[in-house]
């Protein structure tokens, strides 16, 4: 290509509301050959970390993009990254090509102006994936700013050759911990699934629900909650030791459970008991299951940073993790076990058959369990949880 073409391209990409459309795909496609993606991307599964792998490979053969996957623990920390270099003023040339993120990282990404786009629906394959599961990250509008990768439930994870009877409500929970004491913990928040399963809990026990869609200051946080505390007050001393110390995250959790030290585990994956069977992590006989009137679900998003580097290979990059085939791949449990954000009555009868394909593994639940999803609180609800248990509860 030459320089003209060159700087017209790079003239309109810039534009403000010039983001990835039909019209200007292909010129994208051009500017992101030969740019280094840096993906910010928790890295502390070798399962994920893999699948990332495997992706680096596909993009750099088919587009030439050379894709370093930047490993964290916590998301949260490169957002007040994102922020210092604002501050500092620093518009071009980020840290950070994309992320990551959702629920509460996002809301600070939005309203403090660090994000790129809209994008997300003037992607090629935007055509396939289900608007209806995509339009909010934890009761924030998304409005293009983001990107769905990949769909998430709560399940809890049991071995049915050790409990016969499966404890599916956060007072039959209770029941069971206190008939099995020492048998059973959570994670410790502020870890994500330790926060999850506070939410999870709230929202069993709190009399209207429908007040945690809201703003967390819109409420009457101390009346809202009280259930939640005087749950745990009964729930801790007949923890695992003693509700003194917890599992530090899901993935210590499940090697507990293994162990045998935890009769229930829990995932924010559907598939994952499925993967870890065929991994040999867990016993053959684990079960996956969740409470009857429904588990927390939401979507995890990929977003490119306002200051990113590269934003055309980082938009290369979320359209090629949104096609049907790297979907597909992601949905094995043998490989991740990550559900699609697609629709597949909007895939190709050929597309379609790689998902009919897919052994989902013995521990997999059906669609009709699936189906009992619950709507995560509003995103400022997290951290206030956070903080309220922190002051009851840490160490």
């Amino acid at each position: 290509m030459d320089k003209p073409t060159q700087l017209l391209g790079a003239l309109l990409f810039a534009g403000a509301s010039l983001t990835a459309n039909a019209a200007n795909w292909t010129e994208i496609e051009q500017q992101a050959k030969g740019q280094t993606l840096y993906f910010n991307a928790w890295g502390g599964s070798e399962r994920i970390n893999d699948y990332i792998q495997w992706a680096a490979a596909e993009v750099k053969a088919r587009y030439d993009i050379q894709l370093e996957h930047v490993k964290i623990s916590d998301a949260a920390e490169v957002v007040s990254r994102i922020l210092a270099e604002k501050t500092a003023g620093r518009e071009q040339q980020g840290s950070v090509d994309l992320l990551w993120v959702n629920g509460e990282n996002f809301k600070a990404l939005k309203e403090q102006g660090l994000l790129f786009g809209p994008f997300a629906e003037g992607l090629p394959n935007y055509r396939y994936v289900n608007p209806a599961t995509t339009a909010y990250d934890f009761a924030i509008p998304v409005e293009g700013m983001e990107a769905a990768w990949g769909m998430a439930q709560l399940v809890f994870i049991a071995d049915s050759a050790k409990v016969s009877d499966f404890p599916r409500s956060m007072p039959a929970l209770l029941d069971f911990a206190q008939q099995h004491p020492g048998r059973v913990s959570y994670p410790q928040p502020p870890s994500f699934h330790g926060s999850t399963f506070l939410k999870q809990a709230l929202t069993e026990l709190t009399p209207d629900p429908s007040v945690l869609l809201q703003p967390v200051e819109q409420s009457d946080f101390a009346r809202v909650t009280a259930p939640l505390w005087q749950y745990l007050d009964q729930l801790h001393p007949v923890l695992w030791r003693e509700g003194k110390s917890f599992p530090a995250s899901a993935e210590a959790m499940r090697q507990l459970l293994d162990d045998g030290e935890l009769l229930i585990s829990l995932s924010f994956n559907p598939n994952e008991a499925s993967a870890a069977i065929i991994a040999g992590q867990l016993a053959p006989t684990v079960k996956t299951y969740i409470h009857q009137g429904g588990t927390i679900g939401n979507t995890h998003y990929l977003a490119i940073p306002f200051n990113s580097s590269n934003k055309a290979a980082a938009q290369v990059l979320v359209n090629f993790l949104q096609s049907p085939e790297a979907q597909a791949r992601k949905a094995d449990p043998a490989v991740w076990g990550d559900p699609s954000v697609l629709a597949l009555e909007r895939l190709s009868a050929e597309d379609q058959a790689r998902w009919q394909a897919i052994d989902l593994g013995p521990a997999a639940l059906d669609a009709a369990d699936l189906g009992r999803t619950l709507a995560e609180p509003h995103a400022s609800w997290m951290p206030a949880l956070e903080q309220a248990w922190q002051e009851r509860y840490g160490r």
